[in-house]
């Protein structure tokens, strides 16, 4: 039994996420935890809302609540929203936790210990009304470039020209709407990555078997231009961890916060101590996950991110665990994604344009989303979500080719045999077919997940499922019936059996269904844990007699009217 700890990038605090943000790294991290559970590991699955830094600020002053009665709130509807999509987090915690300040701290007094933090002074924009230096993206005008009017001093959102506060035009706070601003001189501390370049280096050279993604965002920031940039690492903010060197202060840094980026991923250390703390364990039950001095030597470490963050994951938080030099894990494997867009375009929050997680909901229930977006997950390139293409994936691989197995099965026992598994008549020649293919089907199936290649393995799952209706359709036990009962009720026994091996290998994609048919076998839910050893054993599984209920249709289809209005309702605009 191997012990896999398993982090999934933090979604941002400031709303809810969009379907682009869930595969871009929580369901497909969840989809990998469940798979590894069913094959007898010990899994930690950690995630949690990503709560400090400018955005959080802004969108709590929008919502006319405190940044902290904001963050809260806001980080139950996300709880709520990974519960409904059955995302399997050990723990989901919140990065403005006591834990993660206390770490971030320490993690600070440790690399000024080491020679690798600075004081730089710098010139930022102090607004005279708003009493504080306004962080660029508080600072809105009009953008050189383009002349869009509302610019944010980091960024134009209309053109995407990267922009300092000087750049703008008529800059103004986008707090108070203060044009009575002026640069000033504050200090800042920076993480002095460059001298941790070649380590660095080193270190992903090593790696050759993470993904070409992962690797070639890592190499580039490390060669670009001068190559690794030394990095602010606070802030003048009053939302997040207060700038500390271990438990002392830090003179000069009163009042300053420390960066988001970098105390968000020692979220993932102060997650899972706030999950042993929430489960009644001492210290040693998460140091055994992170410090390779009490155990978590023998943890492989999987971390699932978009590409935006790579960089972060690769180098920074790298830089900061090394740089500690202490006994700290790193990361063993980085499943880095490409965007999902959204017909031809990106998700918008203020365009209403796209599906978010929440309006997913309300529309269908998580396994229809699961299946589509894990199978379709942007591994090698950006893909796209159109309407089409989803309704055609649920019709024709959960309604048409799962579903229909299932209620085809069960009904046609049912009414020939009654509501439990048959006996009489001998398996042969079709059936050792049937366990070829399905075994052939399987270990690919396994492989691919292994392997973290998602829509690799949805793909050898939906041959799985196809196999069992091209067996179905060459044994006819609707026709053989009709002058051999017994060799029917073989043919419909091995069918059922299917269906058991079926709940099973689907519950890593599909949860809400492999629960359904579980309980449709009269087999517990817990059932779902074990993973098959073969076809032949899962195919005899059942034994004759066995109960069984027709399940509820699985998936309804799709239709024309019905996707036609969802793509009007979320194409923007509104």
């Amino acid at each position: 039994m191997a012990r896999i700890l398993v982090t999934s990038a933090l979604p941002y605090i400031n709303g809810v996420k969009h379907l682009g943000n869930l595969v871009g790294s929580m369901l497909p991290a969840d989809a990998y935890a469940r798979y590894m559970r069913q094959r007898g590991n010990e899994v930690l699955l950690i995630c949690a809302t990503d709560e400090h830094g400018t955005p959080a600020e802004l969108a709590a002053a929008k919502a006319g609540k405190s940044v902290a009665e904001y963050c809260a709130e806001m980080h139950e509807v996300q709880k709520a929203l990974g519960e409904g999509f059955r995302l399997s987090f050990d723990y989901f915690g919140r990065s403005s936790s006591s834990h993660n300040h206390r770490l971030t701290q320490h993690f600070a007094g440790a690399l000024a210990d080491a020679g690798l933090i600075e004081e730089v002074t710098e010139r930022q924009v102090y607004s005279h009304d708003d009493g504080r230096f306004l962080p660029d993206r508080y600072i809105e005008g009009t953008c050189p470039n383009c002349g869009y009017e509302r610019a944010r001093g980091d960024q134009c959102e209309n053109c995407t020209k990267q922009l300092d506060p000087t750049d703008l035009i008529n800059p103004r706070s986008a707090i108070s709407g203060s044009t009575n601003l002026e640069p000033r001189d504050t200090k800042h501390l920076y993480l002095r990555q460059s001298q941790m370049r070649e380590k660095l280096r080193a270190w992903i050279d090593s790696k050759t078997d993470w993904p070409v993604l992962t690797t070639s965002i890592a190499k580039k920031w490390l060669d670009d231009g001068d190559g690794l940039q030394d990095r602010g690492i606070t802030r003048d903010l009053d939302w997040g961890v207060p700038v500390k060197r271990g438990d002392a202060e830090w003179p000069g840094m009163e009042g300053k916060v420390f960066y988001v980026w970098f105390d968000a991923p020692i979220e993932y250390i102060g997650a899972t101590a706030e999950w042993a703390e929430a489960t009644g364990q001492d210290d040693a039950a998460w140091e055994r996950w992170w410090r390779t001095d009490k155990g978590a030597d023998d943890v492989r470490y999987v971390e699932f991110m978009a590409k935006d963050n790579i960089p972060f994951h690769t180098l920074s938080f790298p830089t900061t665990i090394m740089g500690s030099g202490e006994p700290w894990k790193l990361v063993d494997y980085i499943k880095g994604f490409n965007w999902l867009n959204y017909d031809g375009g990106k998700f918008s929050t203020s365009q209403g344009r796209g599906v978010f997680m929440d309006q997913a909901l309300e529309l269908l229930p998580s396994d229809y989303w699961r299946w589509w977006l894990l199978s379709n997950a942007p591994e090698g390139s950006d893909s796209d979500f159109t309407w089409e293409a989803f309704q055609s994936g649920v019709n024709k691989d959960l309604a048409d080719v799962l579903g229909n197995f299932v209620s085809r099965v069960t009904k046609f026992c049912r009414s020939k045999f009654g509501e439990q598994v048959p006996a009489g008549g001998e398996t042969g020649a079709a059936e050792a077919e049937l366990i070829a293919e399905l075994d052939k089907r399987v270990n690919a199936y396994a492989a691919a997940m292994e392997a973290i290649e998602l829509r690799r393995a949805a793909q050898e799952l939906r041959g799985a499922w196809v196999a069992g209706n091209e067996y179905l359709q060459r044994a006819a036990p609707w026709a053989v019936f009709k002058t051999d009962p017994e060799a029917a009720a073989a043919i419909i026994r091995t069918a059922l059996n299917l269906i058991r091996l079926y709940a099973l290998i689907s519950r890593p994609f599909i949860p809400d269904a492999s629960a359904a048919l579980l309980k449709a076998l009269k087999l517990p839910e817990d059932a779902a844990q074990e993973w098959p050893a073969g076809a032949e054993a899962a195919l005899s599984a059942l034994p004759a007699g066995h109960a069984f209920d027709v399940p509820d249709n699985l998936f309804g289809k799709l239709d024309d009217a019905q996707v036609a209005e969802w793509k009007a309702k979320f194409g923007g605009g509104q």
